[in-house]
């Protein structure tokens, strides 16, 4: 049962790798080669050796020749063998968190940074706005509070919000001193503009892909840095734990490495979870194809605390294929956004007949919060039955709205639309989970040894909704804050806890074949694909932006059935309970999420920022509180609920 609480700033806790460089070109990210370990596979030295994760490998198959014999000796003497690893840090994620903080570690240990697709690919490469900070004069910390505070509908944790806005613009700092290229005005300085709910010009940005750059040049550091390895195409199972005077401890996680079909083990004394959101739950997310909640899902299923899981945002701006001249020819794996700059920067919203609505609204009009802007445009839909409405930023000058955006441009253009003389067709898209697991000001949880940053925490800065470009700032605050405590649990755990207990008694994960046919395997894809869609018609159809008690207890009832009906279709064809693979994992992980999302929004009995119920229409003083699911709260026996491996007893 979830729970309503008050309180976050606390938490009450009941060898060297050899590497070499695997180049390959990233979408967006020319010319950077990333550091990946070279796998033990001794069979393989002879011939062309396969890198960690890379879909191509060395760009010249000689040069990689040349290397073979130092590969040889180099891992064999350094690497135990290719399934079991060991660092003193691993970080699952590589978005703007999980890079920062692996930059910072890396100066006191060994890094293993894991990511289940290209490191290029989380929800920072895919943020257009940019990072919220006080760097005006006229501005105040003050100021950015009372903004993130209002936005977040007097729900944020006050401790929480004002951590952050005090140490946003060092961490800016930061960023541009590793070489991060933010816009600059006419006059020299960084250029600051303005969105939505906040009262003065404050977010540094690189015209609109700020988190491609960010995540540049923290790639390119990444790159550099000899203490780090990356592990690219490695999908994370579950966390590994174990239980010692009441509390649990987590020595790192298992793994899918996709590439060669292998289950690697990689064991460390601190973990930091830093795998972004969960926006696939819903059919239409800005969010990449990765964000299947695994992290929240992972610590879920290890007994971490999550908290405020019903306010999912709903970005309201996600250009709507329906509205374009030239429509798409195939669907998108995630929509594509329109920054809430535009609308910061003088656009305006109107229906289809051209008429403006957001003043009819809220005051602020186009520059409210995002969760009051979502709930007006899902009203003008619903009640004209149409299927977008139009975002104009034309009446601005051509060069400026080029300058400014030029990926929308570019991207509104390829299907034949004209920004500076046409509106952008626009509809609301998942975006943004404001809960996660609950974090201390440290980044610290319930779990020792595990920290969290970025959108799988939940750390009271968001409250019940998001203040756009905080997202990115906490993400940088909360893994910097992260280091030190980190750190010294790495100098305090005892060296050979997690090794004895890995190589000894976790069971290991299994794959599915050869003991499954190919005939078997192809059912159990077939009704994942069809059930993963299922379930996320179901969220955006009981569980979206209005909500009622009676939509979420049919939400609940329906997910309950389709979950197990999934799993007893699996467990019939062969599929054991110690089996992984990619998309059954995700479609686990989705489960756990959207049950965790509408077990808190039931919770809820008011409606509050971006939790907005037709039952409890309005705010309630009493209920200004967090919702807090516990361990203890978990009786749930599905597969979905219960990690792989049993929990163990630690000596």
């Amino acid at each position: 049962m979830a729970n309503l609480t008050s309180g976050f700033a606390s938490i009450k806790c009941s060898g060297v790798m050899h590497v070499d460089k695997g180049h390959m070109q990233a979408s967006g990210l020319p010319f950077l080669s990333f550091r990946r370990c070279a796998q033990l596979d001794i069979s393989r030295l002879g011939s062309v050796p396969r890198f960690v994760g890379a879909r191509s490998t060395c760009a010249s198959q000689q040069h990689v020749r040349h290397k073979i014999s130092a590969i040889r000796a180099s891992t064999l003497s350094c690497l135990q063998d290719d399934t079991t690893k060991f660092f003193d840090f691993v970080v699952i994620g590589s978005g703007v968190a999980g890079l920062r903080y692996a930059l910072e570690v890396s100066k006191h240990g060994s890094v293993a940074i894991i990511t289940k697709a290209e490191p290029h690919e989380s929800n920072t490469n895919y943020a257009q706005g940019g990072v919220s900070a006080v760097l005006c004069p006229s501005d105040s910390v003050e100021s950015h509070m009372e903004d993130t505070i209002v936005a977040g509908a007097y729900l944020c944790d006050e401790e929480t919000v004002r951590v952050v806005c005090t140490e946003g613009p060092e961490r800016v700092k930061e960023l541009i001193a590793m070489g991060a290229s933010f816009d600059h005005g006419e006059d020299g300085r960084l250029h600051l503009a303005r969105e939505g709910g906040h009262s003065h010009n404050r977010i540094v940005h690189s015209a609109d892909m700020t988190g491609r750059e960010i995540e540049r040049a923290l790639l390119q550091a990444v790159d550099n840095d000899d203490n780090i390895s990356l592990f690219g195409h490695h999908f994370a199972i579950d966390l590994l734990t174990c239980q010692k005077n009441g509390e649990i401890y987590c020595y790192g996680v298992d793994t899918i490495d996709i590439e060669t079909q292998k289950i690697v083990r990689i064991i460390s004394k601190v973990t930091l979870l830093a795998s972004g959101g969960a926006g696939h739950i819903y059919p239409t997310t800005t969010n990449p194809p990765v964000a299947t909640g695994d992290g929240i899902a992972m610590s879920h299923r290890a007994q971490a605390v999550i908290s405020n899981m019903e306010f999912v945002q709903f970005h309201p701006t996600a250009l709507s294929d329906d509205g374009l001249p030239i429509k798409p020819t195939t669907k998108r794996e995630n929509a594509f956004l329109i920054t809430e700059a535009v609308r910061g920067d003088g656009g305006i919203l109107y229906n289809q007949s051209m008429e403006r609505f957001m003043p009819l609204y809220d005051d602020r009009a186009e520059l409210a919060p995002r969760d009051v802007v979502a709930r007006s445009i899902d009203d003008q839909l619903k009640k004209r039955g149409e299927k977008y409405v139009l975002l104009d930023i034309s009446h601005k000058p051509r060069d400026k709205i080029l300058a400014h955006f030029p990926n929308i441009a570019a991207e509104c253009l390829r299907y034949g639309l004209d920004i500076t003389r046409q509106p952008i067709p626009v509809v609301p898209a998942a975006h943004y989970m404001c809960g996660g697991v609950r974090a201390g000001l440290q980044g610290e949880t319930n779990v020792k040894g595990l920290y969290v940053a970025g959108e799988v925490a939940c750390t009271g800065l968001h409250g019940a909704n998001r203040l756009a470009s905080n997202s990115l700032l906490e993400a940088l605050v909360f893994a910097r804050r992260a280091v030190q405590p980190s750190i010294d649990h790495m100098v305090d755990a005892d060296d050979d806890a997690g090794a004895s207990l890995a190589a000894a008694r976790w069971a290991r994960p299994t794959l599915p074949w050869p003991t499954l046919g190919g005939g078997a395997l192809s059912d159990i894809a077939e009704r994942t694909r069809r059930t993963r869609a299922e379930l996320q018609s179901v969220m955006w159809e009981y569980v979206g932006i209005v909500r009622s008690t009676g939509r979420l207890k049919q939400a609940e009832w329906r997910i309950g059935d389709l979950e197990s009906e999934w799993e007893e279709f699996l467990f019939r064809r062969g599929w054991a309970p110690t089996m992984v693979g990619v998309d059954a994992c995700e479609m686990r992980n989705l489960f756990c999420c959207a049950k965790l999302v509408v077990k808190s929004a039931l919770a809820r009995r008011e409606s509050r920022g971006l939790h907005f119920t037709e039952d409890f229409p309005y705010l309630e003083e009493s209920r200004r509180k967090p919702t807090v699911i516990f361990p203890d709260a978990v009786q749930e026996l599905t597969w979905s609920s219960k990690p792989l491996q049993r929990q163990l007893q630690c000596k």
